[in-house]
């Protein structure tokens, strides 16, 4: 969509501009009509900030001290007029100095990420094999030996560029937006171009770009004299930190040194800082005080002044606590392993090898060009020993399931979380627009005895806030609902006329609105249900079926509105309650279902109250057997009883960060494999903790920055995609890794026996081939087609290593089977002529390039892919064969071959066709084995993880230190000591 197409759209939905003119009531009647719920794309322009020169390829942001004092602006800085803004020029200066307004990870060095493509274990046996080629002139192997390495980075390269481009292209859809001051005019930008000292407009509904500070009011420029004066006498509030501000507008009495009042208005805007203080209720800022990065304006409209960039804002501190561990992941730990146990086989196959050459006089590199030398032996074993495309198939695959997830609006900023997300058996779900979608609606109001619905919602609707810039929530609610009641709104079309609105009272705890219909005075107010009672004067009937309606809303966990009226100043009368709630989302309750027969139990973890959990609970199927926080912390339970307690729970209720993040730690105490959702700063530390912690649509940059996967779309749904998917990407990335070890071991057995009992082996030029074939092929599997397990999957490395090294046993004896023919007088399976080096570098090739059909299950059709990658390099091997490519001067073995081979190594292809038809003969065989291997049932479950680990002993003694304290202290002799002591109750109420 076209940034015009952007703009109009958001303007023909929310642009209440269009209602100016109108008087209140038309344009509240034509709002209630026209509106739509959807949400504009706004701005998709980039940022244009500083890049490197091309021949900077070390280089990857801004350079030298850019941004090394990024932390400190200097006071001059935050001098600029508001009218005005800053230039155009003075911008540019400062945002060299200051790197961009966002929080992001730290990114990679050019340079660098292509260093990584040639390091690694695998990769380093590869270059030492090429310097070894190289040392014994062997270009041809040197030569193809740089060429796979080469081909494996570059294919690395691409495939992760590509998976990135997806995302940074979908992440474009989620910038924030900014209305900055500049060269004296109003625009609107990306939040990231924002530089410290740019001037912003705050308003209703927008996000603070920044840690910003306020200046004064958009409608009143006149209050900067106070703003100034504040400034000159420094009395500004430390901005790093929230509840300092809170416990600072606490205090109604404020007074300077000197003793005169801080010159202090009312406040200009509310702000949302739930997700950073916790804090359910907008808290109101006045001048002067902070507006903090990523809180939300929810009234109000101000200018405010940039203190300092995201990275060293409150938020932009807290996100970097969680950004500094590196840990490399569980994927990486698996493939180090596979790669560890290779080079030891390896390591073991060269040492065999020499010492069976020893016995049989074999020199180690003479004569030149002889296969039959020790340290050919060794660069041959190296080259099969080692899987080099086992890196870049899995980074391949894992990019390429990236970039699927990317389209699905799931954007992968880590690929192993990919492999994390495939093993999770546990998912922690917040339930506010993640397992409900955040739309407060009004369900079947309670109507008082003797009153009219419609002439209720009228009165609520009269009590609410009509100002179509900045509705509050329940008040935009109160007025939409509307639609369900044509009557209620013919009542507002009668000529009403507001005379005075008060908005909601903390202390009367109600809204108020002076009405005139006629020549009558109606007072029409809405708020909670004890401060209606306590206006209204009802007869205790209606008093008490009031109350028990408003208990029994509670149980049910609805948030309850009172309504009442006043006429021409006679007394208040009662007209019933608004039942709110928070719906679940339309797809939430066939995710839950379909995680769950997937083997994902959801957790729902919740700051709302245990009423409202429970009801949600029973709208979606989950279990009730929901928890407060007071219970998993303060409710005398530990060790092995409080574990116990988080696995057994379908959710906590009234938690704060810290319980989520204890949840998550308990959970992988006990062996699960945690995923965790969250939208807030404070979800930052359990989203870093989890294996892999989910941002969901609508996060915090803080929530962002440290979750492994991010959610575009609304809702749980697309986790269900994401799961299935990754097992998909796991199934093919296991196939791949046993297909990968059997072919090492089958080289590696067939090569050593082979040169111990009749001293030949297969040509380096060859076996060079060989192994670029098999990354060749293999690459493609990437996109094969695979199946989602419908468990949790796991790497089952004894399992892997067992199947594993049977295959590779199989298919050294159907290659031994073969040359065995060739001793025959008649040559076996030679119909006219050929080389033995062809039919056995032919045999090879077709069996290992058809083993990962084997390997891959029969549970889905190989995709077209795969099999037009094998195929045609089976083609290639099979021309190799005919033609006799590379095959040198026949070898010389013990016993000799009892035939004559062509000395220009071509075969024919009757002979070609056989040993086609004797491959797919081995093929089916090691089939058959492979499906065996898989119905054994102590086979299947070997290596497999207990996922319900339970260790009372440690569990209950650390249970018991968390209890103890380190005290100092002095003893009768005068020497200090260090001792153990019972922790003060305090100080444990105090965490």
């Amino acid at each position: 969509m076209s940034v015009a197409t952007g703009r109009s759209r958001s303007k023909s939905i929310y642009d209440v501009s269009a209602f100016e003119g109108m008087d209140e009531y038309s344009a509240l009647q034509q709002y209630i009509s026209c509106y739509r719920d959807s949400r504009p794309n706004e701005f998709a322009n980039d940022a244009q900030t500083a890049k490197p020169k091309w021949w900077q390829f070390w280089k990857s942001g801004p350079t030298g001290a850019e941004v090394s004092q990024g932390a400190i602006v200097p006071p001059e800085f935050l001098d600029t007029d508001f009218r005005g803004g800053l230039s155009t020029h003075e911008v540019e200066t400062r945002r060299k100095r200051y790197g961009p307004n966002e929080i992001t990870t730290e990114k990679v060095n050019m340079f660098k990420q292509i260093l990584s493509y040639f390091t690694g274990p695998i990769l380093y046996v590869m270059e030492i094999a090429a310097i070894l080629a190289a040392g014994l002139e062997d270009w041809i192997d040197f030569g193809v030996i740089v060429g796979i390495l080469l081909l494996n980075a570059f294919v690395g390269w691409y495939q992760e560029k590509q998976a990135a481009d997806v995302v940074a292209s979908l992440k474009g859809d989620i910038a924030m937006k900014a209305t900055v001051i500049r060269d004296g005019a109003e625009q609107h930008i990306l939040a990231r171009e924002l530089v410290p000292g740019d001037i912003v407009v705050i308003e209703e509904g927008q996000t603070v770009p920044g840690d910003v500070r306020l200046i004064c009011s958009y409608d009143k420029p006149e209050d900067v004299a106070i703003y100034n004066q504040m400034k000159a006498e420094e009395k500004f509030a430390d901005e790093s930190d929230p509840d300092n501000e809170k416990k600072e507008d606490d205090d109604e009495d404020q007074v300077d040194p000197d003793g005169m009042p801080i010159p202090q208005s009312h406040s200009i805007i509310a702000c949302d800082q739930s997700a950073i203080t916790g804090e359910s209720l907008a808290v109101d800022k006045f001048i002067g005080e902070v507006a903090y990065y990523t809180t939300g304006c929810k009234r109000g409209k101000a200018y405010g002044i940039v203190l300092t960039s995201a990275k060293h804002s409150f938020v932009g501190r807290t996100a970097s606590l969680v950004q500094g561990a590196k840990d490399q992941g569980h994927f990486k730990a698996i493939m180090d392993h596979i790669g560890t146990v290779l080079l030891v086989l390896v390591m073991f196959f060269i040492m065999a090898a020499w010492i069976g050459g020893f016995f049989r006089h074999l020199r180690i590199a003479t004569p030149h060009g002889d296969s039959n030398t020790l340290l050919r032996y060794a660069l041959i074993l190296l080259i099969v020993g080692v899987p080099v495309g086992l890196p870049v198939v899995t980074t391949t695959t894992l990019a390429v399931g990236a970039a699927y997830l990317a389209k699905q609006k799931a954007i992968v900023q880590k690929l192993t979380a990919i492999e994390s997300l495939a093993g999770v058996d546990v998912l922690c779900s917040d339930k506010t627009g993640t397992l409900t979608a955040n739309k407060l609606s009004i369900r079947e109001p309670y109507v008082a005895e003797g009153q009219d619905v419609d002439w209720m919602m009228a009165v609520a609707a009269l009590a609410s806030s009509h100002n179509l810039k900045s509705l509050d929530p329940i008040d935009k609610l109160t007025i939409l609902t509307l639609r369900r009641y044509p009557k209620a709104k013919e009542i507002l079309n009668m000529g009403w006329r507001t005379e005075k609105f008060t908005p909601f009272d903390p202390v009367s705890k109600r809204i108020t609105a002076v009405c005139y219909m006629g020549g009558d005075k109606y007072v029409c107010a809405k708020g909670a249900p004890k401060a209606i009672l306590n206006l209204s004067e009802c007869d205790e009937e209606t008093a008490r079926l009031f109350r028990e309606k408003t208990a029994e809303f509670a149980r049910r966990g609805f948030r309850a509105l009172g309504v009442a009226y006043q006429k021409n100043d006679g007394p208040w009368i009662l007209l019933g309650l608004l039942s709110m709630f928070d719906p679940p989302r339309e797809d939430t309750a066939q995710t839950i279902i379909e995680a769950q027969a997937l083997g994902v139990p959801v957790k729902m973890l919740t700051g709302d109250a245990i009423a409202i959990a429970k009801e949600t609970c029973k709208m979606l199927a989950l279990g009730t057997k929901v928890y407060n926080s007071h219970r998993l912390i303060h409710g005398g339970l530990n060790g092995t009883t409080q574990h116990d307690l988080v696995e057994r729970a379908d959710g906590f209720a009234e938690v704060f960060p810290e319980h989520k993040y204890q949840v998550v730690e308990m959970l992988q105490q006990r062996g699960h494999l945690t995923a965790m959702t969250g939208d807030g700063v404070n979800d930052a530390p359990s989203l870093k903790k989890a294996d892999c912690g989910i941002a969901v649509e609508g996060s915090s940059e803080a929530a962002q920055a440290a979750a492994d996967i991010v959610f575009l779309a609304p809702g749980l749904s697309t986790i269900v995609l994401a799961i299935k998917t990754a097992r998909e990407i796991f199934q093919r990335m296991k196939s791949y890794v046993q297909y990968r070890i059997a072919l090492c071991l089958h080289l590696e057995i067939y090569l050593v026996t082979s040169m111990i009992i009749i001293r030949e082996t297969i040509r380096v030029e060859l076996i060079v081939f060989i192994a670029l074939f098999a990354d060749l092929a293999t690459v493609a599997v990437a996109y094969d087609n695979a199946y989602s397990d419908e468990r949790p999957v796991e790497w089952q490395l004894p399992k892997i290593w067992v199947i594993s090294v049977i295959l590779g046993v199989l298919l050294a004896l159907g290659t031994w089977v073969l040359r065995g023919t060739l001793f025959l007088p008649n040559g076996g399976i030679v119909q006219n002529f050929g080389s033995v080096q062809e039919i056995l570098f032919l045999e090879v090739a077709l069996t290992e390039n058809w083993l990962i059909f084997v390997t891959r299950g029969g549970k889905t059709w190989p995709s077209f892919q795969l099999v037009a990658a094998i195929f045609a390099v089976d083609v290639i091997a099979t021309l190799f064969c005919i033609f006799g490519w590379m095959s040198g001067e026949p070898m010389v073995t013990d016993p000799p071959t009892a035939w004559v081979q062509r000395g220009d190594g071509w075969t024919d292809v009757v002979t070609v066709v056989l040993i086609w038809l004797y491959s797919i003969g081995v093929t089916v065989i090691i089939a058959v084995v492979y499906v065996c291997l898989n119905k054994i049932k102590w086979l299947d479950d070997l290596g497999r993880k207990d996922r319900s680990r339970k260790n009372p002993v440690i569990e209950n003694t650390i249970a018991a230190l968390s209890k103890l304290a380190l005290e100092h202290g002095v003893d009768k002799h005068g020497t200090e000591r260090y001792v153990l002591a019972q922790r003060a109750v305090e100080e444990e109420d105090d965490e």
